[in-house]
């Protein structure tokens, strides 16, 4: 990272805006856009300065372009970690700055309402034929039997299902925990989950409503967390496996089962999809930024879709530059 490229690219007030969003979170051009009240193309402009500079980095998804901050206040380079610190003190020491920071945070805020309230409506209108639209992904049974494996040895002990949908999840699962929570932000989808679990003791299960954004949960919980289909739904995949990894405790595992990454766009715009998929280095960095050390992903190829299975380890003595991004990918065939 050079000093001069850096210093021009945050001579601009609308890239130090840019700069202070991506500090909160990984954002689509489109929504930038929208937030800052300019064009696209001029953002775009703004946006290719910012990577030129090493500030920020990109990655295509489909038709989209997702942004994401390239320097943060504690990480490397110390250069990238300077401004980083200095456009935080500016939003605390300057009026002026920290109010129009304040509002862009607003504008944000209604558009990623708007699309979440799009997407619980869609689970309200398609609950009933949830396990239908999981074909999608390919055959279950394949897919339940690797992450079966995956977990082979490790009891769930108390397991939390984050969007746990139909229940099916957490029926598969009971047998292994000592106690399944079943958590989905979808009523309709909870007396689906409810019928299904029935036939458990009401001391085994229990049902919740919750936000995978704000689990209603205390610290250090639970011993087992998983995400079945349900992490590219997120608008932000970090900030909810940052939360995931709050509620375990010291050595738990979390285990996110979801599609690998695709251009299959009709699963944005008909199914709510906010990611198309993720890849491994895409999924190895969020779990490692989330304080979890990543183990061996599973692949299931399917057609035209591939399934991957990433589980994780929470240890707190084990420090992110210990975790390697370049783990080897087990690959499992359907029978």
């Amino acid at each position: 990272m050079r000093i001069d490229p850096l210093l021009r690219a945050l001579s601009e007030p609308t890239r130090l805006r840019i700069m202070r969003l991506l500090a909160h979170m990984e954002l689509a051009v489109g929504e930038l856009a929208q937030v800052l009240g300019q064009s696209q193309p001029r953002v775009s402009r703004h946006i290719r300065i910012l990577c030129d500079a090493g500030l920020a980095e990109r990655r295509k998804e489909g038709s989209w372009v997702f942004l994401r901050s390239a320097v943060n206040e504690r990480g490397n380079p110390p250069l990238g970690a300077a401004a980083a610190r200095l456009l935080a003190v500016a939003e605390q020491e300057d009026g002026t700055f920290a109010a129009r920071c304040a509002e862009d945070r607003r504008h944000l805020a209604a558009i990623r309402a708007g699309r979440e309230a799009s997407a619980q409506a869609y689970f309200a209108r398609h609950a009933a034929e949830w396990d239908t639209l999981r074909l999608l992904h390919g055959a279950d049974e394949p897919v339940e039997a690797a992450l079966l494996q995956a977990l082979d040895g490790h009891g769930a002990g108390a397991l939390l299902d984050v969007g746990t949908g139909t229940g099916r999840m957490a029926e598969l699962l009971a047998s292994r925990a000592e106690r399944v929570t079943a958590l989905d932000k979808s009523p309709e989808m909870l007396r689906i989950a409810r019928a299904r679990l029935q036939s458990l003791p009401a001391d085994k299960v229990s049902l919740v409503q919750g936000d995978f954004m704000a689990l209603p949960f205390a610290d250090s919980m639970f011993d087992t967390v998983l995400f079945h289909q349900v992490l590219h739904y997120a608008q932000d995949p970090g900030a909810v496996l940052a939360e995931a990894a709050r509620v375990l405790r010291p050595a738990g595992r979390i285990a996110v089962v979801d599609l690998a990454a695709h251009d299959r766009e009709e699963l944005r715009e008909r199914h709510a999809h906010a990611r198309l998929g993720f890849s491994d280095e895409q999924m190895l960095v969020l779990l490692r930024d989330a304080g979890l050390a990543p183990e061996t992903p599973v692949a299931l190829p399917g057609d035209p879709l591939t399934v991957k299975i990433w589980t994780a380890q929470r240890n707190s003595a084990t420090a992110p530059d210990h975790i390697r991004p370049d783990l080897p990918i087990r690959k499992t065939h359907p029978a």
